[in-house]
């Protein structure tokens, strides 16, 4: 064997080493600040159970804003407070939007989806249901309001809009971590869970504007 042959060999022995260290070095540091040295490389880390600091904290936030505003306008119906019209007065402005048909069922059905829908957003539980019942609300409201253009001074829909928009983004989203729904499947992988939200608050409307109008 030549000289250059036991040199060549040599070379491939240390370059070896250094790569096997800088390998394991990797794998330690990875251990070692929490995260899965394998993402990127081939591997499948679980991203859903890791902490998303502003991401969870602000998802917390829109969900009890958005949350506590659709228990308010419930609690004005189911129990007129908050000058609420209890659930007769609001069947009576039903009337007067258009709706001619089981006017005090779908004030009740109302006022239980705002409400309902409200408080499952606070807990962030079953996050999906409570996001496509205040959905479907809204899409309500802003078919009854459409004519009357956007803006809220000529009676508009744009506060509907922006809170239905709210529960639509929280269906894709998901609760985020800081919730009851921390280890369900509909917050790990909410893409399912936001298509039939979806489909269920628009098959709602639709059955409501043929039902009572």
């Amino acid at each position: 064997m030549s000289t250059h042959d036991d040199e060549y060999k040599t070379t491939q022995i240390s370059t070896g080493s250094a790569g096997d260290d800088a390998e394991r070095t990797s794998l330690l540091s990875g251990v070692s600040d929490g995260t899965d040295s394998t993402a990127g490389t081939g591997g499948q880390a679980d991203d859903s159970t890791r902490w998303h600091g502003g991401l969870d904290f602000g998802l917390l936030l829109l969900r009890l804003v958005v949350g506590a505003t659709m228990m308010a306008h419930g609690a004005q119906k189911l129990f007129g407070v908050f000058d609420g019209p209890g659930i007769g007065g609001f069947a009576d402005a039903l009337g007067g939007m258009g709706y001619t048909s089981q006017t005090t069922l779908l004030s009740w059905l109302t006022a239980l989806a705002e409400f309902g829908g409200g408080l499952l957003l606070v807990l962030g539980l079953f996050t999906w249901i409570g996001a496509s019942a205040i959905l479907g609300v809204m899409a309500n409201i802003v078919f009854v309001k459409f004519d009357n253009g956007l803006s809220m001074s000529n009676g508009g829909f744009e506060y509907e809009l922006v809170l239905g928009t709210a529960a639509l983004a929280l269906l894709f989203t998901g609760s985020g971590r800081i919730a009851l729904d921390k280890n369900t499947p509909w917050r790990r992988k909410p893409m399912p869970f936001a298509i039939l939200g979806i489909l269920v608050a628009a098959a709602a409307s639709v059955l409501v504007i043929v039902l009572a109008r």
